[in-house]
């Protein structure tokens, strides 16, 4: 498969702060990648200049081989669905889609058409004469992308476009906008700093902190297999457990559990010493006897599908477990001596 992007060391400095530094990374075409990362940590500049709306310090981005420096945003094949929406409160929803074509010349009734095509591929066909203020916040939201689709761009740039939407509403435009990108075929790239959102839809995803990547990979390679502290602390729930390092050797390490227990796991660290240990809540069983950690229940929170239990290890360090809710099962109480068992490859030891 081709490369829609390609980012080769790029850098972003604005005075003396810099955003980005020395960033590369490569996006498929027909992908939904996502840039996912907490604020501050540079996925919106780097959206931003892809679109052309921030120029470029060092390094060089490529769209689909071509150099885009110095390339103005309204030539290229981009558009941009933006946080707010940006919809013209005075047109009709058919001439807020029409109007990006109306910018570029085609001619009145090929652009209604167009325009018409799109708003059936977003299902808003029946709201084409209203006004944006006469549709909710997720119908706004599906015009902004119909009007971004219209002029049938090779890349879709969205920013966070779901931020301003209720949970519900969130999760339903989540798969909406799966589907839209497998539809139409164009490279989305998705900004968002919400982990499940990204979890959920995309083909592939970067996290970025402090304007480096960290990471780049499958939901599930992102989430089974971090690569660092940040990675495994940022996507999702995890443990990250201090051990002793005995050996390591063709990405597999041998270390020393609390209580002395001897483990082997996955490794992205080649070195010996003290390191972090990473294990998903979920992948911890509870025992009465025997396990490969002892733990004391300290709090036990109702979550109604599954049940999360707070436990300190005899040593003193945290490990938060997550237990299939049953009502058949007893319910562990506050002060209960345990056993944690760690299933079979769950655990991964991190390079920091």
């Amino acid at each position: 498969m081709s490369d829609a992007i390609e980012i080769r060391r790029v850098v972003k400095r604005y005075g003396t702060f810099t955003a980005l530094h020395g960033v590369s990374l490569a996006i498929r075409d027909n992908e939904f990648f996502t840039l996912l990362g907490p604020s501050g940590c540079g996925k919106t500049t780097l959206l931003r200049m892809i679109a052309g709306f921030e120029d470029v310090t060092q390094g060089e981005i490529l769209l689909f081989g071509q150099n885009i420096a110095g390339l103005e945003p309204d030539r290229r094949p981009v558009n941009t669905v933006f946080q707010n929406y940006a919809l013209f409160p005075h047109m009709s929803v058919l001439d807020n889609v029409a109007f990006g074509l109306k910018m570029k010349g085609v001619a009145a009734d090929a652009r209604r058409a167009r325009a018409g095509r799109m708003l059936e591929m977003v299902h808003l066909s029946a709201f084409a004469d209203r006004l944006p203020s006469q549709l909710s916040g997720g119908q706004q939201q599906r015009v902004a992308l119909a009007r971004a689709l219209a002029p049938e761009p090779r890349v879709l740039l969205l920013d966070e476009p779901l931020s301003a939407l209720d949970l519900k509403l969130r999760q339903a435009m989540r798969v909406e906008l799966k589907q839209l990108q497998e539809d139409t075929g164009i490279t989305f790239i998705f900004v968002t700093h919400d982990q499940e959102e990204a979890l959920t839809m995309s083909d592939r995803i970067a996290v970025m902190s402090a304007g480096h990547v960290q990471q780049i990979g499958t939901a599930r390679e992102i989430y089974e297999a971090p690569v660092n502290r940040f990675v495994a602390d940022f996507i999702g729930e995890t443990n990250l457990l201090e051990v002793e390092v005995a050996s390591v050797a063709g990405g597999q390490a041998r270390v020393v559990l609390p209580g002395g227990q001897a483990l082997t796991c996955p490794s992205a660290s080649d070195t010996l010493g003290r390191h972090a240990l990473s294990i998903r809540p979920e992948r911890l069983s509870l025992v009465e006897a025997g396990g490969d950690l002892k733990a004391t229940v300290e709090r036990v929170v109702y979550l109604g599908t599954d049940l999360q239990l707070l436990t300190r290890l005899e040593g003193g360090a945290e490990m938060q477990v997550r237990v299939q809710n049953s009502a058949r099962a007893r319910v562990p109480q506050p002060g209960d001596r345990l056993g944690l068992r760690i299933e079979e490859g769950a655990a991964r030891l991190l390079a920091d």
